[in-house]
């Protein structure tokens, strides 16, 4: 996991600035260590786990009793449950629709929650990344998607997601933030000087 210094945070708000004086376009960049702890994922897995493999034994062979069946399936949901607490094993655990799906839900809430949706002439645009998921969009406000299809900005997503992966985080932001640059300003260009909200890149925990 890549933590960005003082310096590059400062980057990344020095990139913005410069876009922002050639566009009404309100920029606002996130990142996230991670979307989710998931820590019910690893319990559902002990959980199913459990029931299954000793029920599995029992069908097999039908050595134990009820009883016993039951405390085994109690052992087996304890050890598992300490086991796939293990980060190397939890990752594994967890299938990427669900991880891009915490993601994503994250990079609407950070939409409505920094006042996007409440720019002058909706022109809110996030940069979102959630690194541990290696999950990175852009999302924007009326202003700037009735001027510039949606489909324009899956090939800079596409650039950014593997920089993420990487482990070129400070890169992907400053080429994306760029590339954002251009279009924004062809097709919303400046009309007046304006910052609504904050430029510095916000980190999640």
């Amino acid at each position: 996991m890549s933590l960005l210094s003082e310096s590059e945070l400062q980057q990344v708000a020095d990139a913005i600035n410069r876009v922002e004086r050639h566009t009404d376009a309100e920029l606002v960049t996130v990142l996230a260590a991670q979307a989710d702890d998931y820590r019910y994922i690893p319990l559902l897995w002990a959980s199913l786990l459990a029931l299954l493999l000793p029920g599995a034994v029992v069908f097999f062979s039908g050595w134990l009793s009820a009883w016993q069946l039951l405390l085994v399936q109690w052992l087996t949901f304890i050890v598992l449950a300490l086991i796939f607490r293990i980060d190397a094993l939890t990752s594994r655990l967890i299938p990427r629709s669900v991880r891009h799906w915490r993601a994503c839900n994250l990079a609407r809430r950070q939409f409505i929650e920094l006042n996007l949706h409440h720019t002058e002439a909706g022109t809110g645009m996030l940069i979102f990344v959630s690194e541990a998921e290696r999950y990175v969009e852009i999302l924007v406000d009326r202003g700037i998607s009735s001027r510039i299809d949606d489909s324009v900005w899956q090939s800079v997503v596409a650039a950014f997601t593997e920089d993420v992966r990487n482990g070129q985080v400070l890169e992907g932001f400053l080429t994306c933030i760029e590339t954002c640059g251009s279009l924004l300003k062809q097709h919303v260009p400046a009309t007046h000087e304006r910052n609504e909200l904050p430029n510095h890149l916000v980190v999640l925990p």
